[in-house]
C-alpha cells in the first residue's frame, strides 16, 4: 500500500507548478491569438470566425487552469504554517504575478469573443 504522503506535492511546490501551467498556457496560447485577432482588420469573416471559436477553447481551458491554480493558492494558505515560509512567499508572489496577466487578458478575450469577462467559478484576486 502507498502512502499518500509520499506521492502528493507539498502545497507550495504545487501551487509553483499549477500558476507556472497557467501562465505558460496565457502567454504561448491565449495571448498570441489574441494579438494576431486584434491586428487582423481585413481577415476574412470564415477565417475571422474560425480563430474567434478556437480562442473561445483556449480561453475555456485557460479558466480551468485558473480555478486549478486557484485551488492550489487555498491549499497553500490551509498548510502553509508547516511549510518554508520562504517557498510559499514565492509561491504567492507568482501565483499574484499570473493572476494580473489572467486580469490583463480577460477583457481583450471578452472584446473579441463576446464572453462574459469572469466565468463562473474563477474568484476575482487582490493579492
Amino acid at each position: 500500500m502507498t502512502d499518500e504522503q509520499l506521492i502528493s506535492d507539498p502545497p507550495d511546490i504545487c501551487l509553483m507548478l499549477r500558476a507556472d501551467a497557467e501562465q505558460l498556457w496565457l502567454t504561448t496560447e491565449v495571448l498570441p491569438l489574441v494579438r494576431q485577432l486584434e491586428r487582423a482588420a481585413g481577415m476574412p469573416e470564415e477565417e475571422a470566425g474560425a480563430a474567434i471559436a478556437y480562442l473561445e477553447v483556449l480561453w475555456l481551458d485557460a479558466c480551468q487552469r485558473a480555478v486549478e491554480s486557484d485551488g492550489a493558492r487555498a491549499a497553500l494558505d490551509r498548510d502553509a504554517a508547516r511549510r518554508d515560509p520562504v517557498l510559499c512567499e514565492k509561491a504567492r508572489r507568482y501565483h499574484a504575478a499570473v493572476c494580473r496577466l489572467r486580469t490583463e487578458v480577460r477583457p481583450r478575450v471578452a472584446a473579441l469573443t463576446g464572453l462574459r469577462e469572469r466565468p463562473r467559478g474563477e474568484r476575482e484576486h487582490a493579492r
